[in-house]
């Protein structure tokens, strides 16, 4: 039989002393798939039919990996079923090409299933192997941030000024709002609940005290650096997140500009000037706010809160609070620089590297913030 390499596939039958030969002609390939599914579907009603069947492949003109499959799934179908099927070929490539489909698909077992504590421990190595994986990356990252910040400080020409103001006034002046809101009800509602509390002792007035010195060392610049994280943190993410999926950031290195410098510098300057000035901000709103509360609710004077405050609090708990700004700031930018870069191609991704920017930086904000409560507490600050 002559072979043609795009005639159309055939099965031709006949009787074999009791066996069924099948010689089998023909372009076996995908652009034949609803007739070679037709004729794989009389051949195995016909081989079901019988003990023995032999399929002769020398005719095949084209055979690609579709044909190849379905010739091995009606031998493996037919042997199942009490049947033998005998693929034959002269031609060697047939030979090869039938091993590999049938090597393929018998080689994939399904994985055992773990126990409980084996997915305990593997989750927890995972879990430990990440950590390391984004502390190294981290202080890759820091390296690469300080050496452009120096860059910065001796070429004052690759500073990006300009960029620099932008970020401020949409970190400070467009988050000012907010950050009053939010500092102005907490501090009323502190000053509510400590009144309420110190009334059962008689010691209503000591809620300047407790209000004055809470907000000024920890309330304010831990509201203010979660309210940022949350804002201008995720901002960051999704901007440089955004102009990765774009290859923005690869249009930039191709013009001969560095991304950490264009991008991640001005940003994290920014950061490190607006949160303190936004922490002075939320320090004064909460004070307003509890000043306001312990007038109407316990009956304290303005004129008593302010003289009472003033002989409380001293430069330090002012103090305390502006010197954890830049660094928690500093913490935010670097979070939120990294997982922004960290983005692929997808916006699940950019989704996903946003959150965890947000939760990363508010984790490292409240770490921060303990570590320094440790530090000022053992130099008496």
């Amino acid at each position: 039989m002559a072979v043609v390499d795009d005639a159309e596939p055939q099965a031709i039958y006949r009787d074999d002393d009791g066996v069924l030969a099948v010689a089998l002609a023909g372009s076996w390939s995908a652009d034949r798939a609803p007739r070679l599914e037709e004729l794989i579907a009389e051949m195995a009603a016909r081989v079901a039919a019988v003990r023995q069947a032999r399929l002769d492949l020398s005719a095949i003109g084209r055979l690609d990996t579709l044909g190849a499959y379905l010739l091995a799934r009606l031998k493996e179908d037919g042997e199942a079923a009490g049947a033998g099927v005998e693929l034959a070929s002269r031609r060697p490539e047939h030979g090869v090409l039938l091993r590999e489909v049938n090597l393929r698909a018998t080689e994939y077992e399904p994985p055992a299933r773990p126990t409980g504590l084996v997915t305990v421990l593997v989750n927890i190595g995972k879990a430990v192997t990440n950590f390391g994986r984004d502390l190294v990356g981290g202080a890759v990252f820091l390296g690469e941030v300080m050496i452009a910040c120096v860059g910065a400080l001796f070429g004052p020409r690759k500073f990006r000024g300009p960029s620099l103001i932008n970020q401020i006034e949409l970190i400070a002046f467009s988050g000012a709002p907010i950050i009053i809101l939010i500092s102005f009800l907490v501090g009323c509602i502190v000053a509510q609940q400590g009144i309420f509390q110190l009334q059962q002792f008689g010691a209503a007035v000591f809620v300047v005290n407790l209000t004055g010195i809470l907000i000024l060392r920890e309330l304010a610049v831990l509201l203010t650096s979660i309210m940022v994280a949350g804002r201008s943190g995720s901002a960051f993410t999704a901007e440089i997140g955004s102009m990765k999926m774009r290859e923005e950031i690869d249009a930039l290195r191709v013009m001969g500009l560095e991304p950490i410098e264009v991008l991640v510098v001005p940003r994290i300057l920014a950061l490190m000037i607006s949160l303190p000035i936004l922490t002075f901000i939320s320090a004064m709103s909460g004070l307003v706010g509890a000043g306001l509360v312990a007038w109407l609710y316990g009956g304290i004077g303005l004129d008593t809160f302010l003289a009472r405050l003033k002989s409380v609090i001293t430069w330090q708990h002012f103090a305390v609070g502006l010197i954890k700004a830049p660094f928690m700031a500093f913490v935010i930018g670097l979070i939120a620089s990294i997982e922004g870069l960290a983005v692929k191609g997808s916006a699940e991704s950019l989704g996903r590297q946003v959150t965890a920017s947000v939760v990363k930086a508010i984790f490292m904000v409240i770490v921060v913030d303990g570590l320094f409560a440790m530090f000022f507490a053992s130099i008496r600050f």
